[in-house]
């Protein structure tokens, strides 16, 4: 399992946590995620209880660090293009730059993700990542926003609603066993918010 560092005095440090997490996710995916104490995590890794827990507070953290700098990415993304003014279609771009950054080994995404949906603790805290990564969005659609969408309702509504959508596509992506198009599916989450051409037609009539 591995994540981008967030900058160089990070390097050191990212690089145990990557460590500690790759073999503790073998470890889980062999026995079981309830099954698995701290000191079993420890033991695999070779280092001290407190030591693994230095790194990782929490399993359910060990598993998802993979997903630790995807807020970071999206908001990034987000910077990077603010010549388009239409957010939705920023949001999209956004949420691709975010699977890509996911999707570098497909088996073990797809992995990661089954076990997120099979552990009820690991999708709950997932979701609180999500809750997490949205203000920084919010304030990055503002930074941007034209007088009528200069709400922070509206920014707050499109951020959830477009981390929801990420949610759901990486769901089906996993279920297809990663050979689904995420591009396409992202496509098609994203279009769920826009009426159809003739309803659009009647509608501006």
């Amino acid at each position: 399992m591995s994540a981008a560092p967030v900058g160089t005095r990070e390097i050191g440090r990212h690089a145990v946590r990557a460590e500690l997490a790759r073999v503790a996710f073998n470890r889980f995916c062999l026995t079981g995620f309830n099954q698995v104490t701290f000191a079993d995590l420890a033991e695999a890794a070779g280092v001290s209880r407190s030591t693994f827990l230095r790194y990782f507070g929490t399993k359910e953290d060990v598993v998802l660090f993979v997903f630790d700098p995807v807020g970071d990415v999206i908001t990034d993304a987000l910077d990077a293009d603010r010549g388009n003014e239409d957010d939705w279609d920023r949001l999209r771009n956004a949420l691709e730059s975010a699977v890509t950054f996911l999707v570098r080994d497909v088996q073990e995404l797809v992995t990661v993700l089954g076990l997120v949906d099979q552990t009820p603790a690991l999708c709950a805290r997932l979701r609180e990542k999500q809750t997490e990564w949205r203000p920084e969005i919010v304030a990055r659609l503002r930074e941007t926003a034209s007088s009528a969408d200069g709400s922070p309702v509206i920014a707050n509504v499109r951020a959830a609603a477009a981390l929801e959508c990420l949610w759901i596509v990486l769901g089906q992506w996993s279920a297809s066993g990663g050979q689904e198009d995420l591009g396409n599916l992202l496509d098609a989450a994203f279009a769920a918010f826009s009426p159809p051409a003739g309803q659009q037609s009647a509608a501006s009539l």
